[in-house]
């Protein structure tokens, strides 16, 4: 309820939910690991070889070029010890990508763990020469295929020799972009890594045209990590470093004490009166207790001796929790507040065992936006909170409130909780320049506004700093020659990212949620729901209003994660979308994070994708759509623009994720035409568009179709037909010259692509593949629940099953036409009869087939 998009996702959760569907009538099918074999699913013929034939990738009008031709990248990541595998399965490895259309790796998390399954010795600074042996080798045999590498400088390095703080952000993000230490280490690892010479091609990786992208620190910034409060408890030498450059900034804009402290007195605001008239537990206090999804909670109202601590308290006690958070919650609704002003919430509080509850302020209505929210750690000793925050909107029906109170038995005493208007201070006259300390996440809205978009700017020109510093020693010091990548956009804000060579940006559907502790296997959910025809378009329309107009745009992380039973849709909605918006990548997440297990024959984990058949075997429809430019990006662009000083006014008022749509562009323009914001002379931006709720939404050119009523995506272009979504067994659906007429599946839904390998039509196609996928698991999966959410460590083993979905396909062919279904490596199995006349030609596709794909060929 205190989020939206959580409530979003259950409202979505109910419209699919139903009874447990029945494994019944799923078939082994298992995509080698290491097939290359010829078949109409093989499309390395797209891929130039060797990779960096024309050069370094280039960036030139807003667009990635290679030679004087755009190139486009479908690529996927490696992890940890799968970037090294042996000599005999790299070349197995490579060649197989570059079957399914893979023209890009990005070498992901090569510096996390020690080798064999990372790239660095145990002193996490020396390069491993067995494991860059090995790196060496696979790039070579990627070149050779036409695979252009990413290389990734840090993403999980600890930075050795440094002590790490209860709390503090994970590998040191943020601290790393201003701390010089960690920044000579990044240098000193770049250094190794990009002088190095391949011996297998002979070029250093600073001279390689085959490394297309060269990526600085994955999804960091200091930004962020202050604004998670990740940095309030920072110590020294860290904490001393901060200060100095902090007060370094000031003395440069102030000059001295008296000019600064007539700058951060302005618009000081007194406490209020107070706005809750009781206490939690108080017969009318005002105050709700909520309990949803079958929740169950306690309330005692507790009186003790004082000894300078609260005498009077609520415990709120939880004896069955909800599956979300805020199904246990204390709020008090009714409350009048105010567009831009300041409200003070301060409380106590206290747990019986150490946890983290949530604070929030928000609307007590649909659709419960939450205004602000903070996440607090409560301990067995009492300790008083305050915050201040300051509404965007005004709005006559608010409150506040406690929510995410944990498990079965935990506990939450809170106390005096309170709400008053005001509560800015100015220049404490203890305080002069030189001695200012730095601000905390926790005490920031009790600064005045001069004083507040004094520190983020001061954050924002750090981080910026950071950012190009580490451009200018890779391209100028180090002489590397390829496209430079800072961090994915919403890590680091957008303005700043798009001063590097190329903005990137990361989104998962339905990525695992861990309730309790951060990747624990034993305890984690997914919502098992489509994404297809989502209200707010899912994960695809916050991707597209990342884009910066002029720069390359692509997106190094995607996925819909696994055991999720839908996700064979993912990458034909990334792919249909990206070619629409006129992106320059994307990127699976990932294709193996294993060492040396590549026959693994079943689903591995939630992001692995190499053995995942139905997403694998949807690779070759996507890529076309892609790569191959089936998808014609719409004439018409919206682009918005905003001054930098107003996007740096945004991050500080919560903003610091702001897109496109903070400035006027609806989500739903994203499945309509290309999309993108940038720094401009505009004074005036323009307000947020009112939401539409149109549906079906087409795209300009008619190609792309969301229709969040039939809950499905649908794309006609000249060689590419695709359903992906909901199906109603019988309904033929209309796509342009091809239709298809889906059968029951074992969800009500499926993804069925009809793509032209060869020719320049349907008309005139002289080769098709023919792609159905719906439900897919392992064997002996267990589920964990009705609503197949988890299935805790229980993936199951091989083989993996999946579903055959029936469906007639009619497609606009005339002439002598065979028909195949395919086996596990994309050859022909089995023939299939055809039905013709009246110039078109018609497949039945049958369970009994067994197979996800099939092939068309004239004779």
């Amino acid at each position: 309820m205190f989020a939206r998009r959580i409530l979003f996702a259950a409202i979505w959760a109910l419209l699919w939910r139903g009874q447990p569907v029945s494994a019944a009538g799923l078939f082994p099918f298992v995509l080698p690991w290491d097939d290359a074999g010829p078949s109409v699913a093989n499309a390395s013929g797209w891929l130039d070889k060797p990779a960096g034939a024309h050069g370094f990738v280039t960036a030139r009008h807003g667009h990635l070029f290679a030679g004087k031709n755009r190139i486009r990248f479908f690529g996927v990541n490696l992890t940890f010890g799968a970037n090294f595998p042996a000599h005999a399965d790299a070349e197995k490895i490579a060649a197989r990508m570059a079957k399914f259309g893979i023209n890009c790796v990005r070498f992901h998390h090569m510096d996390t763990r020690i080798a064999p399954d990372g790239l660095v010795q145990q002193d996490e600074r020396t390069l491993d020469p067995e494991m860059l042996g090995r790196l060496d080798y696979f790039i070579a045999q990627l070149k050779k295929n036409g695979i252009y590498a990413d290389l990734n400088l840090h993403v999980g390095r600890e930075y050795p020799g440094f002590a790490k703080w209860q709390g503090g952000p994970t590998y040191f993000k943020g601290v790393d972009n201003f701390f010089p230490p960690m920044i000579a280490q990044q240098h000193d690892y770049a250094r190794a890594l990009l002088t190095h010479t391949n011996a297998y091609t002979g070029m250093a990786y600073a001279n390689e045209p085959a490394v297309a992208l060269v990526e600085i620190n994955n999804e960091n910034g200091l930004i962020d990590e202050w604004n998670k409060g990740a940095l309030d408890a920072m110590p020294d030498p860290y904490s001393a470093e901060f200060r100095r450059q902090w007060n370094e900034w000031l003395a440069k804009k102030y000059g001295s004490s008296e000019k600064l402290a007539s700058a951060w007195n302005q618009g000081a605001e007194p406490l209020g009166a107070e706005m809750i008239r009781g206490g939690i537990g108080e017969t009318d206090s005002g105050w709700n207790i909520e309990k949803h999804e079958g929740a169950v909670a306690n309330v005692q109202l507790i009186h003790e001796e004082s000894n300078g601590q609260p005498a009077e308290f609520a415990k709120i006690t939880v004896v069955k929790p909800g599956t979300e958070g805020w199904h246990v919650q204390a709020n008090y609704p009714g409350l009048q507040l105010a567009a831009e002003k300041s409200y003070t919430v301060a409380f106590f509080a206290k747990s019986t065992d150490p946890h983290k509850i949530r604070v929030a302020a928000g609307q007590a209505h649909a659709p419960w936006q939450v205004a602000w929210s903070s996440e607090v750690a409560l301990t067995p000793e009492w300790q008083r909170f305050h915050f201040v925050f300051v509404p965007a909107d005004a709005d006559m029906n608010m409150r506040v409130g406690f929510a995410d109170f944990g498990a079965a038995g935990a506990d939450a005493s809170l106390a005096d909780v309170s709400l008053r208007p005001g509560g800015i201070e100015g220049f404490p006259t203890a305080e002069k320049l030189g001695e200012i300390g730095v601000f905390q996440k926790k005490e920031i809205g009790s600064r005045a506004p001069a004083a507040q978009r004094d520190w983020y700017r001061f954050l924002f020109d750090t981080e910026a700093r950071y950012w190009t510093g580490m451009r200018q020693f890779i391209r100028g010091e180090l002489h590397a020659q390829s496209l430079v990548v800072g961090s994915a956009a919403g890590y680091s804000p957008w303005p700043i990212q798009a001063m590097l060579d190329v903005v990137d940006a990361h989104a998962y559907w339905q990525h695992p949620h861990f309730p309790h502790r951060p990747w624990d296997m034993n305890d984690w959910s997914i919502q098992n729901i489509p994404m297809a025809g989502a209200p707010d378009g899912g994960t695809l329309p916050s991707l597209a209003l990342m884009r910066v107009a002029d720069k390359p745009f692509i997106v190094t992380e995607y996925n819909h994660s696994a055991p999720n039973t839908y996700s064979s849709e993912a990458f034909l909605e990334l792919c249909a979308v990206a070619a629409l918006q006129d992106w320059d990548g994307v990127f699976a997440f990932d294709y193996s994070g294993r060492r040396d297990h590549w026959d693994e024959r079943r689903i591995p984990n939630f992001f692995d994708i190499d053995q995942h058949p139905a997403k694998m075997a949807t690779l070759p429809a996507a890529v076309a759509l892609f790569l191959r430019g089936d998808i014609t990006p719409p004439a018409r662009r919206h682009v918005v623009e905003m001054t930098l000083e107003d996007a740096i006014e945004s991050v500080r008022k919560g903003g610091f994720r702001s897109t496109a749509s903070a400035y006027g562009i609806q989500r739903e323009e994203t499945f309509e035409h290309p999309v993108a914001m940038r720094i401009g002379s505009v004074e005036n931006p323009l307000s947020p568009a009112a939401k539409s709720s149109r549906s079906p939404i087409y795209s300009d050119n008619g190609e792309l179709e969301w229709d969040s009523v039939s809950h499905r995506m649908l794309v006609r272009t000249p060689r590419s037909a695709w359903i992906v979504g909901a199906l109603h067994a019988g309904k033929t659906i209309d796509l342009g010259k091809a239709s298809i007429t889906p059968g029951a599946t074992i969800q009500n839904w499926a993804t069925l692509t009809a793509t032209v390998m060869e020719g320049a039509d349907f008309k005139t196609a002289r080769r098709l593949l023919i792609t159905a996928t719906g439900y897919a698991e392992n064997t002996d999966m267990h589920w964990k629940d009705a609503a197949k959410s988890s299935v805790s460590r229980d993936f199951g083993k091989a083989p993996s099953m999946v579903e055959g979905v029936p469906a007639s396909i009619t497609l606009p062919l005339a002439g002598k036409y065979r028909a195949w279904a395919l086996d596990e490596r994309g050859a022909r199995k089995s023939e299939v009869p055809l039905k013709t006349g009246n110039g078109t030609l018609t497949i039945e596709l049958s369970p009994e087939q067994k197979t996800l794909w099939w092939e068309i060929a004239a004779e």
